[in-house]
């Protein structure tokens, strides 16, 4: 039994990520970064925590923080449509 599937009503993902997408990761990462530098290094490896949570309140309330400005200028589009 073969099936037969035609190329036009497969679902088409985008070949990149949207911006919000890459800031989550970028935030996510950061914090794990600098979780770990607090554990093993020093505690004042916090405040990268605190800037990277003080930058995804600028993006949620300003529709902007500085890497969502410069991820814009190397062209990644957003997917939220605000």
């Amino acid at each position: 039994m073969s099936v037969i599937t035609n190329s036009s009503t497969l679902s088409t993902t985008p070949t990149h990520w949207p911006l919000e997408r890459i800031l989550f990761a970028m935030a996510g990462t950061m914090t794990l970064v600098s979780a770990l530098l607090a554990a093993v290094v020093s505690p004042w490896f916090l405040l990268l925590t605190t800037a990277v949570g003080i930058n995804q309140w600028l993006y949620v309330t300003l529709r902007g923080c500085p890497a969502s400005l410069v991820l814009k200028r190397f062209g990644v589009t957003p997917q939220c449509k605000w």
